[in-house]
């Protein structure tokens, strides 16, 4: 059998191989770096966790959840190497984003039936079975072979932002406290404390602080999953205080009265708990601004930032007028699309789309019948919603209960609503055959 080509080697390619070789299907997994990276690129490792080091909630009532222990049932690589490299989060799944990235990397470089090319495809294939997983980064000379092949699909963008990290060493805790939201997990965040004065100093400068460059950047361009901290500010006086910054949940030990306006939370961002991620502050920020403004924040007046916060941007397809909910081109069956190029927003969601065309793939290739995922999963939810033509205005967009069909009666409450349809869901994807 002549091997799948796989493009790109992130979350979604990497799935995509693994599910593809572990039915005995060669695959050759082409992969850019070393030799070229992207401005957001790190690391040389595959899978690497661009934003944030959360994949979120963990709980089968929240339907990223639910999405992922549908994953962790159909043998997903990408969840058995999160969940080998848990952080402690309260109640979502971090983990500490090299050593999760490094697992990934060794299990597709030893698998005996995935070649690993590093070289960056400039274009499509022009023969055999091909999937595209490279990313919301895909490089320009890609990106216009995609435009040519399909038009249409070449002014679908928006811009993601990335939140700076510091080390856990410089931060003050004389001023900052260990706890969780709602006492959730076991004191795993890092809480800033702030005063009305405070805030309203923070808010301030935040607000006017300089922004790096970016040709063509508009706050309506931004997704608002990932909205930079000062584009958010921007929208209110205590957007902030209702969002990353809400205090409610959080009990100061030295204030028990809830005397904080505002709380800035940090979260464990390696295993060893060196490195902290400032949740909530994606930015683009010019950097010197970064440092100056965040080290209002108590407790970060002398913190060392071990990267910035920088922004890019995403390319995503018009998929509804282009795949099916094989996340396969209609037009042009031996291609298939996956991760966050199809509209797919998340980690969890890029892996997702990777598990889906590489498992429907591999039931087409070996004349099996298709899994057909239904759309009362959240695997099967969310490749409907994606090849769903009905969709005008197409906009990337994270699972969610809204896309999963209704249970056809009443429950009382959204929290034992939510656990019926998960219930329901884990119910037939038992009866798939993978």
């Amino acid at each position: 059998m002549e091997p799948v080509k796989v493009i790109g080697a992130g979350l979604a390619g990497c799935e995509a191989a693994w599910q593809l070789a572990k039915r005995n299907i060669p695959v050759t997994l082409y992969e850019m770096k070393p030799h070229k990276r992207t401005p957001a690129h790190q690391s040389d490792d595959f899978a690497e966790l661009i934003c944030s080091n959360s994949l979120r909630a963990n709980n089968v009532e929240n339907a990223v959840g639910l999405l992922k222990e549908e994953m962790r049932r159909c043998d997903s690589l990408i969840l058995a190497c999160a969940d080998r490299h848990q952080v402690p989060a309260g109640g979502a799944l971090a983990v500490d984003r090299y050593g999760f990235s490094g697992a990934v990397t060794e299990a597709i470089r030893s698998h005996p039936l995935i070649t690993v090319v590093e070289e960056e495809l400039t274009a499509i294939p022009e023969e055999g079975e091909v999937v595209i997983a490279s990313g919301p980064l895909t490089s320009e000379p890609l990106a216009e072979d995609i435009s040519r092949r399909f038009p249409g699909q070449n002014d679908l963008h928006f811009f993601d932002a990335v939140a700076p990290l510091v080390s856990f060493e410089s931060i003050d805790m004389e001023k900052a406290w260990f706890g969780s939201r709602y006492d959730k997990g076991t004191a795993d965040y890092i809480n800033c404390p702030m005063t009305r004065e405070e805030y309203d100093a923070f808010w301030t400068e935040l607000c006017s602080a300089r922004e790096a460059q970016l040709h063509g950047f508009e706050d309506a361009s931004v997704f608002e999953g990932c909205m930079p901290v000062e584009v958010m500010a921007r929208r209110g006086h205590d957007t902030l205080c209702y969002g990353p910054l809400k205090p409610v949940g959080l009990t100061d030990p030295r204030h028990p009265d809830g005397k904080n306006y505002a709380v800035v939370q940090l979260r464990k961002d390696n295993a060893n708990g060196s490195v902290y991620n400032i949740v909530g502050f994606q930015t683009h920020l010019a950097w010197p601004e970064q440092k100056r403004v965040f080290s209002m924040i108590p407790g970060l007046e002398n913190a060392e930032f071990l990267r910035y916060g920088v922004m890019h941007r995403n390319t995503y397809l018009d998929s509804p007028r282009l795949l099916n909910h094989y996340y396969q081109v209609v037009s042009e069956p031996r291609l298939t699309f996956a991760g966050q190029i199809t509209g797919v927003e998340g980690y969890v969601e890029s892996a997702a789309s990777g598990l889906v065309a590489g498992v429907e793939l591999a039931h087409r290739l070996l004349g099996l019948a298709a899994v057909d995922f239904p759309r009362e999963t959240a695997l099967g939810a969310l490749a409907h919603y994606v090849s769903d033509e009905s969709v005008v205005d197409f906009q990337p967009m994270n699972v969610n209960f809204g896309i999963i069909p209704p249970l056809g009666y009443r429950v009382k409450g959204k929290r034992n609503k939510n656990a019926a349809l998960a219930q329901r869901s884990l119910e037939i994807l038992e009866t798939l055959t993978l």
